[in-house]
């Protein structure tokens, strides 16, 4: 009478699936009152066949819920942890802690470390103190062989000026760079994702502060939200990223091309290109990366100096912060010197069938001035079939000359 009572006042039963780690499956029953460890202990025993081989095999292992991915309590019961009727729960090995290292397994490790660290700068002049010196002049090793990358800014800067001079000789220029300039409209870096603004707006965010925590966050929402409320009490969250204009000033600037009357005489229409060119030049200008730009100022650096470093160096902030620190060499002004027209490189250049007929392609222009302030863009020029094939056949001529 007394187990019949037990079982009258016991809990609900409830049906659960567990899967065991070697892939075993089977139904368990328990009522509402089981704790977790009990649980798990006849988990346990249905494993090993109605015996526990190791006495620890209990505190070894663990239940979790598959649903949720929680790992039961085993001082809860089956109802505290909200199980249901038909849920799965997994049993699983705990991963074993790593074990202490002996004492003489330590030594021997910081003996290994001892015998592969490096000499210091004393150690090296006492082992060298009886060779002979040599001067060596690291300057002029160093300028004998010219690095592509860094002639090439050169190279584009004088290149731009001679395909501008014969692209203005083409009767249709003006109708080619009005196409060429609303293909750069349609690819504005600066354009920012409306599904990902409009996320940010329906939250409560300004929209102003939203656009500025996307450009900062690459389009990423859930970063950009991040963002806006680390920065809310920010006096400054309302300003514009450094290096932009103010979209008042753009808007002007490019109306003033468009304002621009159809080409009559053949001064109007050079005008116009001449308008065209600039716009364009002002859409492919260099765009230093907002957060180093705000990274470096944290620094104390001025606004301008860093745009010059990141320009310098590529928008790489670690390479920037080393150029401010320095002889701050290049300098911005040397970037924007071309290269000698009257050397042998450029005229071998120039001389080059492939590059000659470059030159009067309009997207030419355009890959030349993009690359000339974006040098990370030029894997994309290089790849491209119209433009492709004149980077190569430049870079050719630099390499032959550079070896002769």
């Amino acid at each position: 009478m007394f187990v019949q009572e037990e079982k009258i006042f016991a809990g609900k039963v409830l049906r659960l699936h567990i899967c065991a780690s070697d892939g075993a499956e089977w139904l368990e029953e328990a009522t509402e009152d089981t704790s977790v460890e009990k649980l798990k202990e006849r988990c346990l025993k249905h494993c090993a066949h109605g015996s526990l081989e190791d006495p620890k095999s209990i505190t070894h292992h663990k239940l979790i819920h598959a649903a949720s991915e929680r790992v039961l309590s085993d001082a809860r019961t089956i109802l505290e942890e909200n199980i249901q009727d038909q849920d799965v729960l997994l049993l699983i090995k705990k991963r074993a802690p790593s074990p202490l290292p002996k004492m003489a397994e330590v030594s021997a490790e910081e003996k290994k470390k001892q015998d592969q660290k490096a000499p210091d700068k004393e150690a090296i002049l006492r082992a060298t103190a009886n060779l002979p010196s040599y001067n060596m002049d690291r300057a002029a090793v160093q300028t004998n062989m010219r690095d592509f990358q860094t002639e090439l800014r050169k190279i584009l800067v004088s290149l731009i000026e001679v395909a501008q001079k014969l692209l203005a000789l083409n009767p249709d220029a003006v109708e080619l760079f009005k196409k060429a300039n609303a293909m750069l409209d349609e690819d504005e870096d600066e354009r920012v994702d409306e599904a990902a603004l409009r996320q940010l707006t329906e939250m409560g965010f300004p929209e102003n502060r939203a656009t500025k925590a996307l450009q900062l966050n690459h389009m990423s929402v859930p970063q950009a939200m991040e963002w806006l409320i680390e920065h809310a009490e920010d006096p400054t969250i309302d300003m514009p990223l450094p290096g932009q204009a103010p979209s008042g000033a753009e808007g002007a600037t490019a109306a003033a091309p468009e304002a621009a009357a159809e080409a009559g005489t053949d001064e109007e229409a050079r005008d116009e290109l001449t308008e065209i060119f600039k716009k364009i030049r002002r859409k492919r200008e260099f765009r230093a990366d907002a957060r180093a730009v705000i990274s470096l100022m944290e620094m104390g650096f001025d606004e301008k100096e860093v745009i010059d470093a990141l320009r310098v160096n590529n928008n790489q902030q670690n390479a920037a912060c080393e150029w401010l620190l320095g002889d701050r060499k290049p300098s911005p002004e040397e970037m924007d010197k071309g290269i000698d027209p009257d050397s042998p490189l450029f005229q071998a250049i120039l001389d080059n069938p492939v590059v000659q007929l470059g030159l009067t392609n309009p997207k030419t222009l355009l890959a030349f001035e993009d690359m000339l302030e974006n040098p990370l863009n030029s894997t994309q020029w290089m790849n491209d079939p119209e433009t492709g094939p004149v980077m190569l056949q430049i870079s050719r001529i630099f390499q032959t000359l550079n070896r002769t």
